[in-house]
């Protein structure tokens, strides 16, 4: 049934569906829309149920792209009526989590990032902690990379002494001297609360600035702690106040380091999204003070046929619902929101400061177009873009990574192997008219080139040109020598070659008693030929299993020529420069590095010659070219 609403007109479901459509109520809350099968496909969030259920099914010529495609898969829909718009954009970001419909927007989940806690106990501890509780403690983020967090926490540790012990400080253990210092006390990272030494008053004191400094409230720390520290000096407590010094030397020393990004002084959170087929990325830049403080990015996919107002929409609801920080004098925007977007999100925004105890602040939402806001919002959707195109690739890459995989996979059942040939071996022959005959070996672990693996060999009976004897010597050599309790075994041999090749290899592993798999690819017509048969086979040019043999088999070339080329240099460098009187092997290799060849330095001046190897070795040189 779900086929035949496949291409069914979304006049025509309004019928089916009037009754329902007829009794809905004008108030905010949410609709889930069903498909056939009782699947929720889609849900939104309105703030009159009736208007916006009802825009779907009025006439389809007004709707596009995937908006289209759901309408024709509705059998069935649902709403659930809230008190409020902020009720309603909660209930729709927990039921997407919890349904995962097919034509939402999908943004990652940020379950597994961490957050910044300052423990609610006596003398907090500052952790990070990837589960938020409500346990009373003061928490920040969350954080979409740990690497940013534990450099916070570096900070923190190096400007102010915090406790990193997980003793239960109560005033009874205190008094008992139940805890002793430990070396943080010792190296000053520590004043001693364990055993008495620093206050709970004076502690606490301390957390207070580093709350106002997570908060990026970095101006009004220094002020703090200056004032903090004049007041010492006056009461002649100089060695306090010279600690105070060292933590606003430290403190100033960060304060430099921030970027100022605007020079009004205000708070700032700044959204941009980047788009691209079906994936996007969203990013939100932190201004505290005029000073980037840092950014988040969310990931988001199933984009196609969005547009970038409805996407920054998303990005801008998911960062409230989901941040701590809501300490912001203005909102700047790429796209402008819909009214009832933005009233919704000030409302929310308004509720959640008050649930927080966090200072109320009237939000002013800004869409800049020029000067140095529209610079902001401009730097942040390029940051977007960045993030979006590193995000395509990591995901280009994980799907080559998929499709080696397939090929190893493809490779066992075509070939009718009995293990999946997870370590493949490829070898190759290479000389110039049956000189410097060489042959490498080459390895692929899991689809995947595994270059430790990689063996050459310089043949050492074959005479004159004759592949089947290099092959002969190769196989027996890598599969009964040192090498064959060195490497392990492969599931599979490759050989590049023919009928002849793969048979002479056949037979070399049964004369040393193995049954390894082996097969041969050639070159011209890229047919496969498997010992003892007759006739080759070809596989698909798409094949997964036919790219996998053509990397093995290129690479083992590859491997195997530059090897060849080396022996011919090498040979060359002996049998000419080094039989002069007087010049080594460092002497060659100079004097080709300085003239590029052999022919050039038998063409080179006796000046040239005498500057490059002294004047010596350099008439020497030009003796023997030019006798």
């Amino acid at each position: 049934m779900d086929n035949q609403n496949e291409h069914q007109d979304p006049v025509n479901i309004q019928h089916a569906l009037a009754e329902k459509l007829a009794t809905l109520p004008t108030s905010p809350g949410v609709y889930q829309f069903k498909n056939t099968a009782g699947r929720v496909i889609y849900v939104g969030k309105a703030k009159n149920l009736r208007n916006r259920v009802r825009s779907y099914f009025r006439n389809s010529q007004q709707l596009f792209g995937k908006t289209l495609v759901l309408v024709t898969h509705i059998d069935d829909f649902e709403v659930i009526i809230t008190s409020s718009e902020v009720e309603a954009l909660i209930l729709e970001n927990n039921l997407i989590k919890e349904l995962k419909p097919r034509y939402n927007i999908n943004l990652k989940d940020d379950k597994s990032y961490p957050y910044l806690v300052i423990t609610n106990e006596p003398f907090p501890r500052i952790i990070f902690s990837r589960q938020r509780k409500k346990d009373g403690s003061t928490w920040f983020g969350p954080y979409t990379e740990a690497r940013q967090l534990r450099s916070i926490l570096d900070l923190v540790g190096s400007i102010f002494p915090v406790r990193s012990c997980k003793y239960r400080l109560s005033e009874e253990n205190i008094a008992s001297k139940k805890y002793k210092v430990c070396l943080d006390y010792h190296i000053y990272k520590c004043k001693g609360p364990c055993e008495g030494l620093q206050t709970e008053e004076e502690y606490l004191r301390m957390i207070a600035e580093i709350t106002r400094l997570l908060k990026g409230k970095t101006s009004t720390t220094i002020r703090s702690l200056t004032e903090t520290m004049q007041l010492l000096a006056r009461e002649l407590k100089f060695e306090q106040a010279a600690e105070i010094k060292a933590q606003l030397d430290s403190l100033k020393r960060y304060a430099e380091r921030q970027k100022v990004v605007a020079g009004d002084g205000l708070d700032r959170d700044v959204f941009a999204v980047a788009a691209g087929e079906n994936e996007g990325c969203g990013i939100v830049f932190k201004i505290r003070e005029g000073k980037l403080l840092g950014s988040q990015h969310i990931y988001m996919n199933n984009t196609d046929g969005e547009t970038e107002a409805a996407l920054q929409a998303r990005v801008v609801e998911k960062y409230y619902l989901e941040t701590l920080e809501l300490i912001t004098d203005e909102i700047l925007l790429q796209e402008p929101m819909r009214n009832d977007e933005e009233e919704t999100l000030r409302a929310f925004i308004s509720t959640k400061q008050q649930e927080e105890k966090q200072e109320k602040k009237n939000i002013r939402f800004v869409v800049p177009q020029i000067g140095e806001k529209a610079h902001l919002v401009e730097m942040c959707r390029q940051n977007a873009r960045h993030h979006l195109e590193e995000y395509l690739i990591q995901k280009q890459k994980r799907g080559e990574a998929a499709r080696e995989h397939h090929g190893v996979t493809a490779l066992k059942e075509l070939l009718h192997l009995p293990n999946l040939p997870q370590r493949i071996e490829c070898f190759d022959n290479s000389h110039l008219q049956g000189t410097d005959y060489v042959s490498s070996m080459v390895c692929f672990e899991k689809g995947k080139p595994k270059k430790s693996d990689y063996r050459k060999f310089k043949m050492k009976t074959v005479e004159g040109s004759d592949d089947y004897a290099a092959m002969e010597e190769v196989i027996r050599r890598r599969y009964s020598g040192s090498l064959s309790t060195e490497l392990p075994w492969p599931d599979l041999i490759v050989v590049d070659g023919g009928k002849g090749q793969v048979n002479t290899a056949f037979h070399t592993l049964n004369a040393l008693g193995l049954s390894i798999p082996v097969i041969g690819l050639a070159k011209r017509l890229e047919e496969i030929f498997t010992p003892q048969t007759r006739d080759p086979f070809n596989l698909p040019k798409t094949s997964p299993a036919l790219k996998l043999l053509q990397q093995l088999r290129d690479e083992a070339h590859r491997f195997a020529v530059t090897y060849h080329r080396n022996l011919r240099s090498k040979r060359t460098l002996q049998t000419e420069l080094t039989t002069i009187a007087g010049v080594g092997e460092k002497t060659a290799f100079r004097l080709l590095e300085r003239f590029g060849s052999v022919e050039g330095v038998a063409q080179a001046t006796i000046e040239e010659l005498k500057a490059a190897a002294g004047t010596k070795v350099g008439e020497a040189v030009f003796r023997f070219y030019r006798p």
